[in-house]
């Protein structure tokens, strides 16, 4: 594989699900693996395009290397791979998506692929992909009555409504593209996969 080739971190202390998820991925991907948070911190550079963290490690959290790869500004797009369930603590964590184990090597390589294309678009396509990903995975997991009686809940679909708006007016500039049409695909695809 070329240098060109997108390069995932697999952070997940289970020594043969790193196995598994770097077979699935090595097909078209260059893989590095990292069984705790701080080696995850020591492999994490600017060559690394797309992170898959799980959130429960023994030594940091997956939440803690989620802030701190933050905190150091690097462009990457990262895949929360976890058997917690999500809840509304989600709202304010900075992922691009997130699955519950156990996942299929389609699912994986599918969230791949999709972080992927996302990456190739500005910020604020990005900022869309990620809150439209939160709030389907809160409504396919979560009781609908008791989301809409929680605060973080409803900020996260005010943010949403108010980046949709400011990007559809941005986007009614635009011409019709094949770019465009794949955005919009993308994210209905997202919302079906998680009402399955």
């Amino acid at each position: 594989m070329s240098d060109d080739t997108p390069l995932v971190l697999v952070v997940e202390d289970e020594r043969d699900l790193t196995d598994l998820y770097r077979t699935w991925l090595a097909k078209s991907y260059r893989v590095r693996t990292a069984r705790d948070g701080r080696t995850a911190l020591d492999e994490l550079d600017d060559e690394v395009d797309i992170v898959l963290l799980d959130r429960r490690m023994p030594d940091l959290s997956g939440d803690e290397v989620l802030d701190r790869i933050r905190e150091r500004d690097l462009d990457c797009r990262i895949a929360m791979v976890t058997a917690v369930e999500p809840d509304t603590d989600i709202v304010d964590m900075a992922f691009d998506d997130y699955l519950v184990k156990p996942v299929s090597e389609e699912e994986l390589v599918r969230t791949v692929e999709n972080l992927r294309i996302r990456d190739e678009y500005d910020g604020g396509v990005k900022r869309l992909f990620s809150l439209a990903s939160k709030k389907a995975l809160l409504e396919s997991e979560k009781d609908l009555l008791e989301l809409e009686s929680n605060s973080d809940y409803q900020r996260l679909c005010a943010d949403l409504t108010d980046l949709r708006s400011d990007l559809d007016d941005k986007l009614a500039r635009l011409s019709e593209s094949d770019d465009l049409t794949l955005i919009y695909q993308d994210l209905a695809r997202d919302d079906a996969d998680r009402d399955e």
